[in-house]
C-alpha cells in the first residue's frame, strides 16, 4: 500500500495552526484495505512553538464531546519534533519517496499544515508535493456522480475528532467512493 489518509487536530484554522495530534493509516482505495495506523498527541506547549493557535478553534474545542478533549489534554504526549520523525519514520515503510500518495481532508488543510510544521523545523516533508490528494474533492465526485454522500451515508466508528479515528474513517469513504465510482 502506497497510499496514506492523514488527519490532523489543530488549535487553529490556517496554513500555520498548531498540531496537536496527527493520525495516519496506510490503505488500499481501490480495494478499501486499512494497513498499518500512526497516531501521536502532541503537547500543546511545543505545538505552539511551531504552529499558532486560533482563539475560535480553542473555544471549539471546548465545545466537543469529553472524549475528544481527553484526546488533546491527556499526558501522554509527545513534542511536535518527535511526533514528526515517528510520522517520517513510520512513512518511511513505503520505501519510493516518490510514490507516498497522502490524502488530507482539504487541499489546503491537513497536508499544507503538517508541510508548513516540517518546514518551520527546517525538515524536508517525507512525500513529494505531486503526490498531495484531496478527500473533499472525491467526495464531491460520490455525491455529483453516485449519490454517495459519506457523512450521511457510512456509520462512524471511535471518536469523532480523534485523529486515527477520522483518518480510518476518511480512508473506508473515499474507498468506498472509489468502488462506486468504478
Amino acid at each position: 500500500m502506497n497510499h496514506v489518509m492523514l488527519d490532523l487536530e489543530t488549535m487553529g484554522q490556517g496554513d500555520n495552526a498548531a498540531i496537536v495530534a496527527i493520525g495516519a493509516v496506510f490503505f488500499e482505495p481501490t480495494t478499501g484495505e486499512i494497513g498499518d495506523s500512526f497516531y501521536r498527541k502532541i503537547d500543546l506547549e511545543s505545538a505552539a512553538q511551531y504552529g499558532e493557535i486560533d482563539p475560535s478553534t480553542v473555544l471549539w474545542w471546548l465545545k466537543q464531546s469529553d472524549a475528544a478533549r481527553a484526546e488533546i489534554t491527556s499526558n501522554d504526549t509527545s513534542h511536535l519534533l518527535d511526533a514528526l520523525s515517528g510520522f517520517t519514520k513510520w512513512i518511511s515503510q513505503i520505501e519510493n519517496f516518490k510514490s507516498r500518495v497522502v490524502w488530507g481532508n482539504s487541499s489546503s488543510f491537513d497536508n499544507v499544515i503538517i508541510g508548513n510544521a516540517f518546514k518551520t523545523a527546517s525538515w524536508e516533508k517525507p512525500w513529494a508535493f505531486r503526490n498531495d490528494r484531496d478527500v473533499r474533492t472525491v467526495v464531491e465526485l460520490g455525491r455529483t456522480l453516485k449519490g454517495f454522500d459519506p457523512k450521511r451515508d457510512m456509520p462512524f466508528t471511535g471518536t469523532a475528532h480523534n485523529a486515527l479515528d477520522d483518518a480510518i474513517h476518511q480512508a473506508k469513504y473515499v474507498s468506498a467512493i472509489y468502488k462506486a465510482l468504478a
